[in-house]
């Protein structure tokens, strides 16, 4: 029996810490795939960007011929509608990167998040093993079955032969 509950004890303290143990790799995991997804956005961005550029190289040049086509000078409005294009495209191309920065923030404090409900995880499982360690120990114990001393379970003969000696004890 007593063998029984105390394997019983083992099996639930191993079961808690493997639980726990289990949890914080599930977490370090999902944490990992946030940091893929924050480093992926930011190449994605980047990819944009060129893009971005590369049209409004494209625009730029367009408006450019076609202001030399019609026989009017790079000077005066179609310079300043030409720097105003410029301006506009770069805050364009600023907004897609802060757009990018804020979707990589937000999942590197999920990434975060998620470490830490793993550690949380795994201090749990620590105290529940504790808690099912002691539960399972003072299971064994059996009061019933317990030496004591001072002649409250022993009989009063007993103790007094205990105290004289054994001598006439049977």
């Amino acid at each position: 029996m007593c063998t029984l509950a105390l394997l019983g004890t083992v099996l639930s303290v191993g079961g808690a810490l493997v639980e726990g143990q289990q949890s914080k790799q599930m977490a370090d995991y999902q944490a990992k795939a946030y940091e893929q997804q924050a480093q992926a956005d930011a190449q994605s961005a980047a990819f944009e960007q060129g893009q971005e550029r590369h049209k409004q190289d494209l625009l730029q040049a367009q408006a450019r011929a076609q202001a030399g086509a019609s026989g009017v000078g790079i000077a005066g409005s179609p310079t300043e509608v030409l720097a105003a294009n410029a301006r506009q495209g770069q805050v364009d191309l600023d907004a897609t990167q802060y757009n990018s920065q804020l979707r990589q923030n937000n999942l590197n404090a999920q990434a975060a998040i998620s470490r830490f409900q793993g550690k949380q995880a795994m201090t749990a499982s620590i105290f529940k093993a504790g808690g099912s360690l002691i539960d399972g120990l003072s299971g064994l114990y059996d009061p019933a079955r317990s030496v004591t001393f001072g002649g409250s379970s022993l009989s009063p003969r007993a103790s007094k032969a205990i105290i004289g000696g054994y001598a006439g004890l049977y």
